[in-house]
């Protein structure tokens, strides 16, 4: 995952300014004007839509070094997600019309904002592509691959460890809690993984991999 470095934190908090937000509170909401660009100095938030009905789902969980509010690039344009924190987060908040100039002085940083702009394309093409072409159990064992598939401490992901609740990634995959409490169990039994409240552990990445390819192991 294309994070911004540290030494570049001083950037954004010169050009902008920093704000903590607690857990649970909102940054901004769908359909509010897209003003401000944001670089988490630490913390978590999370990404996600709101229905008509009033149904949320998560896009992404979002860490230390990541960008958010990529709309704000575009003039006259409002959110098309919103944003809550996860844990207590701090925020470097910038015009895009006081970032661009320096860009054009910092090559790499420029770069980097590009990187993350693609990858953030890449990581929703993946959401789609999951949600309409998987049926549950491959939603779940693709998104516990992708999202164990390297270390992050800033995350929360270490040695495997998913630190979510059922009710975390049923909000994520768009399947409902008792859905993903099935079938978590059903790959537990099998020992492809054990869960724990708020957290999952992978111990068998070769069987989830199965899954995907053809369903085996249910």
């Amino acid at each position: 995952m294309i994070k911004i470095l540290e030494k570049y934190f001083d950037i954004f908090c010169t050009i902008g300014s920093q704000k903590t937000y607690q857990k649970g509170e909102f940054i901004y909401l769908q359909n509010d004007s897209a003003d401000y660009l944001y670089l988490i100095l630490s913390g978590r938030v999370r990404v996600y839509t709101l229905s008509s009905s009033g149904r949320e789902t998560t896009l992404e969980i979002l860490e230390k070094g990541r960008i958010f509010g990529e709309s704000s690039f575009l003039s006259d344009h409002v959110r098309p997600t919103s944003v809550a924190a996860v844990t207590e987060v701090r925020l470097a908040t910038c015009l895009v019309s006081d970032l661009i100039p320096l860009l054009r002085e910092t090559p790499e940083l420029m770069v980097l904002l590009f990187q993350h702009l693609s990858e953030t394309c890449n990581h929703l093409s993946r959401q789609i592509y999951r949600l309409t072409n998987y049926d549950s159990r491959k939603r779940i064992a693709s998104f516990l691959l992708e999202e164990t598939a390297s270390p992050n401490r800033d995350k929360g992901i270490l040695d495997n460890v998913l630190p979510y609740t059922h009710a975390e990634i049923a909000e994520t995959l768009g399947l409902n809690r008792v859905t993903v409490s099935r079938v978590l169990s059903a790959f537990a039994n099998q020992g492809l993984l054990k869960s724990h409240y708020g957290k999952i552990m992978i111990t068998d990445r070769n069987g989830l991999y199965q899954i995907l390819k053809n369903g085996a192991y249910l």
